[in-house]
């Protein structure tokens, strides 16, 4: 072999490399989304330094907006990136719990007086109740999952529909508020820097997960559960238990979300919190080339994938798209990644790539 062909033999795997790996997906499509805005709109990309209305420095822009509403949905394909792997089916019912947790939140702090003028408890001690009902909604929902043998979208399909319900029957159905400014700073910005808060509260997390999944055992036994059940069993683990956790661990992420949405407007309307975010947060696990159907899992590609989802998002809007279209744009990339992360066409692939490089060795 000639020193051309050993170059082009090398550029070759190295492509082949690069197709293979499970942030390629999104990243592609991060490129495609960016190509598309630099030739419809290269304002697009524009940041600027304003001030806000106290004063304090602010950036503002499409991609400050990407960063800052697409944090929150890192944060949910975190948790539901678990969730697919361990159980292979998904949780519809993130946005009601996200409502349910902003609900609880605002209750402690509010008190019996929906409107009070001092917070009535401190916001850490509101923020951890809010976890713990959070996950308590969490175990419910992996118990009917894990120990009942309930398909995982209808076991969830219960809180999905009674979840806004029981969120505003926790005040009383009325619209809590809070005056105290500094309940803001978790949802927009802490006075002095320019940058949103959900920025740095998505990073935190995303660095937990990551220390989690390096030290810990949690990846090996999510995926050992995902991909054969039985089997996962004879090696000494609960199969159960470990789909509870990821059910759990999502509860978790929908508190902090729970916590960034009704910071937000220091209120909370039941009804539109965080509304069709579940399908957000599905489409970020598919888009991170992640098997629907449960097994290996890839949780920087989520994370991407879910960035990757609000810059459609924006940029859909950006072209002037109604937003109750938004669904079906996004239903159609749903559609295309199913059927190409489906088993039969990954195989044809497959062959097809086998037969492609078998023909060239033998010319």
């Amino acid at each position: 072999m000639g020193k051309g062909e050993t170059v082009k033999a090398n550029n070759t795997n190295f492509l082949m490399k690069l197709v293979r790996n499970q942030c390629f997906i999104p990243l592609a499509a991060l490129l495609l989304l960016v190509v598309i805005n630099l030739v419809a709109d290269p304002g697009f990309f524009k940041i600027s330094l304003g001030y806000n209305a106290a004063g304090n420095p602010v950036l503002s822009g499409f991609l400050i907006t990407i960063l800052d509403s697409g944090s929150e949905l890192a944060i949910l394909a975190i948790g539901m990136t678990l969730v697919t792997a361990a159980s292979g089916g998904q949780d519809i019912s993130v946005g009601a719990a996200v409502a349910i947790a902003g609900s609880v939140l605002l209750r402690v702090l509010c008190g019996e007086n929906s409107r009070p003028e001092t917070l009535q408890a401190p916001i850490i001690v509101a923020f951890l109740v809010s976890c713990v009902v959070a996950m308590l909604f969490g175990a419910f929902n992996g118990v009917l999952v894990a120990y009942f043998k309930i398909q995982p979208m209808i076991a969830t399909l219960i809180l999905f529909t009674a979840g806004r319900s029981i969120a505003a029957w926790i005040n009383n159905n009325e619209l809590p508020v809070i005056s105290d400014p500094s309940f803001k700073y978790y949802g927009e910005f802490i006075p002095g820097i320019p940058i949103p808060t959900p920025v740095f509260i998505a990073a935190i997390c995303i660095i937990i997960i990551g220390i989690v999944l390096k030290v810990t055992n949690l990846r090996i036994y999510t995926q050992a559960v995902g991909i054969n059940q039985s089997s996962s069993r004879l090696n000494g683990l609960n199969p159960a238990l470990i789909k509870v956790l990821a059910f759990v661990i999502l509860g978790l992420c929908v508190a902090v979300v729970g916590l960034i949405k009704v910071s937000r407007i220091s209120s909370i309307n039941y009804s539109v919190i965080a509304k069709d975010i579940e399908m957000d947060a599905i489409l970020a696990v598919a888009l991170g080339g992640n098997a629907l159907s449960g097994g290996k899992f890839n949780m920087t590609a989520s994370i991407i994938g879910a960035y990757v989802i609000q810059f459609l998002t924006t940029t859909l809007y950006k072209f002037q798209v109604q937003s109750d279209a938004l669904p079906a744009y996004k239903a159609v990339v749903v559609i295309v990644l199913v059927v190409v992360s489906a088993p039969t066409v990954r195989e044809y692939f497959s062959s097809l790539t086998k037969k492609l490089k078998l023909s060239k060795e033998v010319a």
